[in-house]
């Protein structure tokens, strides 16, 4: 099945998915949004890192700001950074290749969750279609340990990306928001005001919130 460029869902989407269904369908179905401390951050280091261009150093080059797509995913977005690799080094490879190498740059630190690596994966999955070379590497850099994590793009990180691809469009071609349950993880969540997982979660009704408010103003 091939998407057509109206189909196309933006490649942040799927770590939305991955962390919250419910935070997916809010910014993704209801087209809602609001920023905190850390959204800020990571906004800031992405548009520093756009706003780079492009540099040369000796067998890599480096693109920022790629745009990316993939009809087969249908997906869309932009790499914060692309280095395109010259192969041939050492006598090894073909010289005119110039094998691309996705970087994702996050504020944080590494997550618990393969969320990171999803997202990365889905820009390389992008890269191999528009370009038509294998993409079996790519890095996440990490703000709070300064630190480059190289990840190997192996079969089961590509199947699991394209699940969560296939996942993520069933959500939005239902126009279903999920009912909110509240975890740990809502407290750092920027959607928190808007979602009000602590309200309107399955384990508490309007009802009752309105009832116990209601009862301690009296």
């Amino acid at each position: 099945m091939m998407f057509t460029e109206d189909e196309l869902i933006p490649l942040s989407a799927l770590q939305h998915l991955l962390f919250c269904e419910r935070q997916c369908a809010l910014i993704h179905i209801e087209q809602a949004w609001a920023e905190n401390r850390f959204t800020a951050e990571g906004r800031i280091m992405h548009e520093r890192v756009d706003e780079a261009g492009r540099e040369s150093r000796g067998r890599i080059r480096t693109v920022y700001g790629l745009p990316l797509r993939s009809l087969r995913l249908g997906l869309s977005g932009k790499a914060d950074a692309v280095e395109f690799h010259r192969e041939g080094e050492n006598g090894y490879g073909d010289a005119s290749i110039w094998r691309p190498y996705p970087v994702e740059y996050k504020r944080g630190k590494p997550k618990q969750n393969d969320c990171d690596l999803v997202q990365l994966c889905a820009q390389a999955l992008c890269l191999e279609e528009m370009l038509g070379v294998a993409v079996p590497e790519g890095a996440l850099y990490y703000g709070k340990p300064h630190r480059r994590l190289t990840v190997v793009l192996d079969d089961p990180l590509r199947e699991k990306t394209m699940e969560t691809a296939r996942r993520l469009h069933e959500l939005i071609s239902s126009g279903h928001t999920p009912q909110a349950l509240y975890e740990k993880k809502c407290e750092s969540c920027s959607m928190l005001s808007i979602c009000m997982p602590k309200v309107t979660g399955a384990r508490r009704s309007v009802q009752m919130y309105m009832a116990k408010t209601l009862a301690q103003e009296i």
